[in-house]
């Protein structure tokens, strides 16, 4: 593949601005919808930078993207750092030109967090939600912001047309590939998504980081929490194994608080650290490696 131009890594001013346009997607359950002025407002129309992003995104998500950066940042030896500097280093991604929100990214997970916790949710099921955002330091290793949010989804089989804006697929490679353009592709009738590639992004990142620290609901929490053609759609149930459905019910329950805690008031961080700190070193070691 090419070396990307400059307005192939970042045709969104923000990737809250991925995340809001999952929020007109997808509103929440009897709220009703937000007004347009109510979003993000920039020179350009929005709706432009967000199917910018997407053409970008279904053209060069392909399987051997895949194999390849999982062959590169699967080795994690870009950083290390103990976890709670990790969070910090995430910080650096607060886009000044956001209109909408002073707010980092620390606090924003610190809200879904806070919000899942107040619900009286299991101690691992607070730190998924303060972490399940941690693989967006993606971006801060270079990457394109099309490798680092967007809706994911399996490569390596048809593209379902319940994925957001269908037809940039036919731009991708893997689109006229016999190898990969049938129902199936290269896997098998349920084969189970442990089997599956997924597109790259922060959610398969985190997933492999955290693999061997926290409990299998949490795993598929953060692993398919912007697998939206699935857990909407059921676009792949040919894929998924009678356990991955009963999973599920994780990613329904985790979802919610992923899309609809944000708030402009901000959590008083000092207050929260030593509480995050000690669940932390409970489940995680003592440094994370990127």
């Amino acid at each position: 593949m090419k070396e990307s131009r400059k307005e192939d890594l970042s045709p969104l001013s923000s990737l809250d601005v991925w995340e809001d346009d999952v929020l007109k997607r997808y509103p929440e359950p009897g709220v009703p919808e937000k007004k347009k002025e109510e979003f993000r407002n920039y020179d350009s129309p929005e709706n432009d930078s967000v199917r910018e992003f997407y053409r970008l995104n279904h053209k060069y998500q392909t399987y051997g993207n895949v194999l390849a950066k999982k062959a590169n940042f699967l080795q994690f030896d870009k950083k290390e750092m103990p976890w709670w500097a990790a969070m910090e280093y995430l910080n650096t991604l607060i886009d000044d030109s956001d209109p909408d929100t002073s707010l980092d990214q620390l606090q924003h997970l610190l809200q879904t967090a806070e919000a899942i916790r107040a619900d009286g949710h299991p101690d691992w099921f607070v730190l998924t939600g303060f972490i399940h955002d941690l693989g967006k330091v993606l971006c801060l290793f270079g990457e394109p912001q099309w490798n680092v949010v967007g809706d994911s989804f399996p490569v390596g089989c048809k593209f379902s047309d319940k994925i957001v804006y269908p037809d940039f697929f036919s731009a991708n490679p893997d689109n006229t590939d016999e190898r990969y353009n049938t129902k199936y592709g290269v896997y098998t009738h349920q084969c189970g998504l442990d089997n599956i590639h997924m597109s790259w992004g922060h959610d398969e990142y985190l997933y492999h980081i955290t693999k061997d620290y926290l409990p299998e609901p949490a795993l598929y929490m953060i692993r398919y929490h912007s697998f939206y053609s699935q857990h909407r759609e059921h676009a792949y149930d040919h894929l998924l194994s009678a356990h991955d459905q009963e999973m599920f019910k994780w990613v329904d329950k985790f979802n919610p608080y992923d899309l609809y805690s944000k708030s402009p008031k901000p959590p008083v961080v000092s207050e929260l650290k030593p509480y995050y700190e000690d669940l932390i070193a409970k489940y995680l070691p003592a440094t994370v490696k990127l």
